[in-house]
């Protein structure tokens, strides 16, 4: 990332070409051609990439879209999705605030409220069996905030579950997150 950088490439291309390589990543993945090991590998190398891009971006950005609240909902152990969520989210202009896995509706809300400038609220759940919680975290979330906005993706996730549950957007995987979350908060 730094010999691209050195070599006068855009960040944001840089950033476009890691984000399209995960997708490949994913696709084997979702294959079988390539196993969690390898799916970590990759999101580790984007990691250490994001970080040698973010003091670059942040002068692209000079202000930020807001705070983004993200966690894996109740019941829900997964991080990997999340965490690369919140990669593309923070690189996209995104204030994150990671609640981690398991996180119970109620503690999205006290999130909401502890923070300030909350424009957003990402819900990962990643096993069939989550999904209701998912379906509890966002209408828990717009009963105590209702004008909160809030995306929901995961492996079981569809946008019709998104539309049913009364989320405001989805994103089918990590490298469409930051589309939506922009489009969402109007940014």
């Amino acid at each position: 990332v730094q010999e691209a950088l050195d070599a006068g490439d855009k960040a944001q291309d840089i950033l476009d070409a890691m984000v399209a390589s995960m997708g490949v990543v994913g696709d084997k993945f979702s294959a079988g051609e390539i196993f969690v090991p390898e799916m970590l590998i990759a999101a580790k190398a984007m990691s250490k990439g994001v970080e040698v891009l973010k003091p670059v971006m942040a002068g692209d950005t000079s202000n930020s879209l807001g705070t983004c609240i993200m966690g894996t909902v109740a019941g829900d152990l997964h991080d990997i999705g999340k965490n690369l969520v919140i990669m593309m989210l923070e690189s996209s202009g995104f204030d994150m605030v990671d609640l981690g896995v398991d996180v119970p509706a109620a503690k999205f809300v006290e999130a909401i409220k502890e923070n300030d400038n909350v424009v957003l609220v990402a819900c990962s759940g990643l096993l069939t069996t989550t999904m209701p919680a998912l379906k509890e975290a966002v209408q828990t979330i717009k009963a105590a905030c209702p004008e909160m906005k809030v995306i929901v993706g995961g492996a079981p996730v569809t946008q019709e579950y998104a539309d049913e549950i009364g989320a405001d957007g989805y994103a089918p995987d990590a490298g469409s997150s930051a589309v939506k979350a922009k489009e969402i908060v109007g940014a």
